[in-house]
């Protein structure tokens, strides 16, 4: 018979992504398994994504201020950069960033623990392994990743702050009334909510890659990998289809 990869996985994700809606909620609840992941995913992966965001926002004004020189438009830069962050550059890259360090590392614990058998064991002694570790994940991935985004948006538009005083003198206040002053309801709400399906994603294909990994550490590797590749490729996919229903209901 013919083999579908793209389509087992996709089946293979959404009965995942069931067993998570229709256990994840549940009692008993692993509070304190939870607020521990939300630690990791979080505050550790925050060196991580600051440092990427301060060079996108210093890197995205000093490339854009030549061209908008050319047409006299440098006091454009602020809004310009400012809408290019918030839209679309701050949670593309940051979710991208994500994947790649939480994705993968979800993937290899998981995908270790399924190979050294403890999963089997938690499930022999009567704990349910999916609450314990894919549903504290998931949920602190979704979590989180809205809460580095918007940390990292912060932290690029300062950095667009330093590079338009690298050549020039702008205040501070000056440059926050440029964003704010072009900056509108339908720019910033589109932009966050989609952070949370960015994590969700993220969270759930790394614990899926982990938790059916097989073929000993070489199926880690694999688990790891794949976890990045396929996440990044579904950030990719929902970002087109959140523009979409954005332009469908208007807030482009």
């Amino acid at each position: 018979m013919p083999n579908y990869p793209i389509l087992a996985l996709t089946g293979g994700l959404a009965r995942f992504a069931s067993r998570f809606f229709r256990d994840g909620f549940r009692p008993r609840y692993e509070v304190g398994e939870w607020l521990y992941q939300c630690y990791v995913v979080g505050y550790q992966s925050l060196p991580l994504v600051g440092v990427t965001g301060f060079i996108m926002g210093i890197v995205l004004t000093l490339q854009s201020r030549p061209t908008m020189a050319q047409f006299g438009a440098e006091s454009w830069i602020p809004a310009m950069v400012g809408l290019t962050i918030i839209r679309e550059m701050g949670p593309i890259i940051t979710a991208l960033i994500f994947a790649g360090k939480i994705g993968s590392s979800i993937g290899a614990e998981l995908g270790s623990m399924r190979v050294t058998e403890q999963i089997d064991a938690m499930e022999v002694s009567g704990t349910n392994p999916f609450k314990y570790l894919v549903v504290t994940r998931v949920l602190a991935t979704t979590l989180m990743l809205p809460m580095l985004t918007l940390l990292a948006d912060a932290i690029a538009l300062y950095a667009s702050y330093i590079g338009l005083n690298m050549r020039g003198v702008t205040t501070l206040a000056l440059f926050v009334n440029n964003i704010l002053g072009r900056l509108t309801f339908g720019d910033a709400l589109p932009a966050f909510v989609k952070t949370f399906f960015f994590g969700f994603a993220v969270g759930l294909i790394g614990c899926y890659k982990g938790y059916y990994a097989d073929k000993g550490t070489e199926g880690v590797g694999q688990a790891a990998n794949s976890a990045v590749v396929v996440s990044s490729l579904v950030i990719f996919i929902l970002d087109l289809v959140a523009v979409q229903i954005t332009g469908l209901l208007g807030l482009n």
